[in-house]
């Protein structure tokens, strides 16, 4: 869906804001063009990797890396639970948002529905493809490390 918007935002801007007589400054066209081609490949970049160490939320100029070892919460949840409202809501270039339930994350999604991983000195909002079974893996590789979940969506109990 949201690729087809993209798709659909750049033949209008291609075919109908380009070759427009009402301004003859082409310039301007072209650069909502090449912006919306790079927000298109940062949306269609964004993947995530859970190694011994680390998860990695990873796109297009803007990563994010979060230790296992810090981890405290693994939870379902939306991004419209959070709340991130308003310019103020959803600021910064990597995604930083702030909610009035978790303060200040970083959200790293392709989709509203996703996992919010607690830990370090903000939480990290991700949306993989399979979530609960992304959730488990994540699970069993943060319970290798010492201490305990206090929410544990991934838990195999």
């Amino acid at each position: 869906m949201t690729v087809g918007v993209y798709v659909v935002i750049l033949l209008l801007l291609y075919f109908v804001v380009v070759p427009s007589p009402i301004d003859s400054n082409h310039y301007l066209a072209y650069l909502l063009v090449a912006g919306t081609l790079f927000f298109l490949l940062r949306y269609l970049s964004t993947f995530y990797v859970i190694d011994d160490t680390h998860l990695t939320a990873w796109r297009i100029l803007g990563p994010r890396r979060m230790a296992l070892q810090e981890v405290r919460k693994i939870e379902f949840t939306a991004l419209r639970d959070l709340s991130p409202t308003g310019f103020f809501g959803a600021w910064g270039y990597r995604g930083r948002m702030w909610s009035p339930y978790v303060a200040s994350f970083d959200a790293i999604y392709t989709d509203p529905i996703g996992i919010l991983v607690t830990g370090g000195m903000h939480p990290l909002f991700i949306s993989p493809r399979e979530r609960e079974r992304f959730a488990r893996e994540l699970s069993r590789r943060v319970r290798s490390f010492p201490g305990n979940l206090s929410v544990d969506a991934g838990a195999p109990w």
